[in-house]
């Protein structure tokens, strides 16, 4: 039978037959290769063969040529990798500038990854009902400002006062859309008013660390009802990338790129050589400090990201 993965546990997978029945699986074992990095073989998203046994059990025995993936490090010691999700029409990254902060960096590092494995991005800053001050707003708008003018879509969301759900809507509106971001950035809240039937758990912030806590522990894909697809992944707390050529990692900064071709060496690395433009450029304020040094922690391999600056 054809399937489609609509949900990974870690240990069993759900998939939707041709036919509309669900059908639990688990992997064959020669798909799980002999010094195959990925963690995961099969992802949400992921088109497969499920192959009957006579004992009722059912096993994935062949994927189906993926058009698109995007990846993780699965920790920052780790060299393996996650798949997050496959056969996307986009990734949507859900942030947020107060309780908690999403770090520039983690929206960097997911955005270049998104772009090297050619998935559009869009991002969504959520709760936006909490930045009622001044300097809340200045900030939002800042922050907005700095990824519209790269390229990307932003949208503003809360499911407190409904502003741009409407919005949301229509960017999700007949599409396969990955659902990421950092734990406790409300995504379970808005997939609630997306998808009234999911009844996703919603945590709590914790209080000490100011950092989410999770409530979705496993991937799933959920039919929206105005038509299209949502994949709902585990909130994370890093976004570690792998695998980056660092002489390709200017490629996926799309400003950084469109400077770089200005500098005096083809094979600029944009850290100390003489006629880098893309310095010049930063100092200039013309490229944000804070995507240059997300650029910097990327081709450093820097897993603490030392070169992590505020807003």
């Amino acid at each position: 039978m054809r399937g489609l993965v609509v949900k990974n546990t870690g240990s069993w997978y759900v998939a939707r037959t041709d036919d509309g029945a669900t059908v639990n699986c688990k992997i064959k074992g020669n798909l799980r290769l002999k010094g195959f990095r990925c963690t995961n073989p099969v992802a949400v998203g992921d088109v497969v063969e499920v192959e009957m046994r006579s004992d009722g059990n059912a096993f994935i025995v062949k994927i189906e040529q993926r058009r698109n993936y995007i990846i993780r490090r699965a920790s920052n010691l780790s060299k393996e990798f996650q798949i997050i999700a496959a056969n996307l029409d986009q990734a949507v990254l859900v942030v947020t500038l107060a309780n908690p902060v999403t770090n520039t960096t983690f929206i960097d590092r997911f955005l270049a990854t998104a772009m090297a494995y050619d998935v559009p991005a869009l991002i969504v800053i959520n709760k936006v009902d909490l930045l009622a001050e001044p300097d809340d707003r200045a900030l939002l708008d800042a922050v907005a400002h700095l990824y519209r003018s790269i390229g990307y879509p932003v949208l503003l969301t809360s499911t407190i006062t409904g502003e741009g759900m409407e919005e949301l809507r229509l960017s999700l509106f007949d599409k396969t859309s990955l659902f990421s971001g950092n734990s406790g950035v409300g995504k379970s809240s808005l997939i609630n008013l997306l998808v009234p039937d999911a009844a996703l758990r919603v945590g709590d912030v914790s209080a000490v660390h100011h950092t989410g806590m999770h409530t979705t522990t496993f991937s799933e894909m959920l039919d929206l009802p105005s038509g299209g697809r949502l994949i709902d992944t585990p909130g994370v707390k890093g976004f570690g990338t792998i695998d980056f050529d660092p002489a390709q990692v200017s490629h996926y900064f799309p400003e950084i790129f469109k400077v770089s071709r200005d500098c005096r060496f083809d094979n600029c690395t944009h850290t100390h050589e003489p006629g880098c433009a893309v310095r010049e450029a930063v100092e200039r304020s013309f490229i944000s400090q804070s995507r240059y040094a997300s650029y910097l922690s990327i081709i450093t391999d820097d897993p603490q990201d030392k070169y992590r600056k505020p807003y």
